[in-house]
């Protein structure tokens, strides 16, 4: 993300006091429930905040008439970090945000969302794509909006089919598009790609591409696509649809999920979480608090 760039912008702010107007809950610190901080890391925006902010601001996007920019929701992690984020002064990263896409990047890796908590004193919740996906998928079932999933392979997007109609029977005409990597690299097949999609009337839309291409391919076609909300949500409709499995609650509470993952696939997760994920650790101290005076803000829902 540009450092000129801005995230989404949260209806109707006003500035929360960071003392006063702080719950206590359980004995946990904590500001009300449509409380958001921006945390940056280098030129990544994270927002941290609670679920409830997130689904409120999809619903509202796709009720939006006529259609608005395009919302796009990511997951800022490690991975994230090791694409988007400046780790040398030799190494130039990927850049997203700088466009008519509005990006909000959710604090999803726990070593962030670590770094969040002990920056604002609130007990932020970790925001994965893996547990928003299903509930999100419900609010489009509710408001009649229409689904599209974008990656991954055709006999997953079967499986998927068989567990979207089980569990969300009001989703109807759901389309799927599982482009080969030429596809996505060509500008003009990937121009292609995403005036099919426009042309499906799809509302929402999940793309799981992985990191960095399925947020830069939705940075660079996400508005051609025609959608109203793009999730990068990475491997979120494998899971949905059996075809992966997570970690147990237990690891993911933790914040070793990455080890539940290294274990089950080595080979392809060796050199994300062994090679590149300590450097991006590092990264991930710097994060700040966007403004020290603002850094709050309650979203009317």
């Amino acid at each position: 993300m540009s450092p000129n760039s801005k995230i989404w912008e949260w209806p109707a702010p006003r500035k929360v006091r960071t003392g006063t107007d702080r719950l206590v809950q359980d004995g946990v610190s904590m500001l009300n429930d449509r409380a958001v901080a921006t945390i940056l890391i280098d030129a990544v925006q994270v927002a941290a905040c609670r679920e409830s902010v997130v689904f409120g601001s999809i619903r509202r996007q796709l009720e939006i008439r006529p259609r608005g920019r395009l919302l796009a929701v990511g997951s800022a992690n490690l991975d994230h970090l090791h694409h988007f984020a400046r780790r040398s002064p030799t190494r130039e990263p990927h850049v997203i945000g700088a466009g008519d896409v509005d990006w909000v990047l959710l604090a999803d890796g726990a070593p962030i969302v670590r770094r969040a908590r002990k920056l604002t004193g609130v007990h932020w919740p970790r925001l994965t794509g893996a547990d928003l996906l299903a509930p999100i998928l419900a609010i489009a079932e509710q408001q009649g909006s229409s689904v599209g999933f974008l990656g991954g392979r055709a006999d997953v997007h079967e499986a998927l089919a068989e567990q979207l109609g089980q569990r969300f029977p009001g989703l109807t005409d759901v389309r799927f598009w599982a482009p080969e990597r030429a596809e996505l690299e060509d500008p003009e097949r990937a121009a292609t790609l995403a005036a099919a999609v426009r042309g499906a009337g799809v509302e929402l839309l999940v793309v799981g591409l992985g990191k960095p291409r399925q947020e830069l391919w939705i940075d660079r076609y996400g508005t051609a696509s025609g959608a109203r909300v793009a999730l990068a949500f990475g491997a979120a409709a494998d899971f949905l649809a059996g075809a992966a499995s997570r970690a147990p609650k237990p690891m993911q509470d933790l914040g070793i999920e990455w080890l539940y993952r290294l274990a089950m696939e080595p080979r392809r997760m060796a050199n994300r979480y062994l090679v590149q994920g300590p450097p991006a650790w590092l990264v991930a101290r710097r994060a700040r608090l966007a403004s020290e005076h603002s850094a709050f803000v309650s979203v009317g829902l």
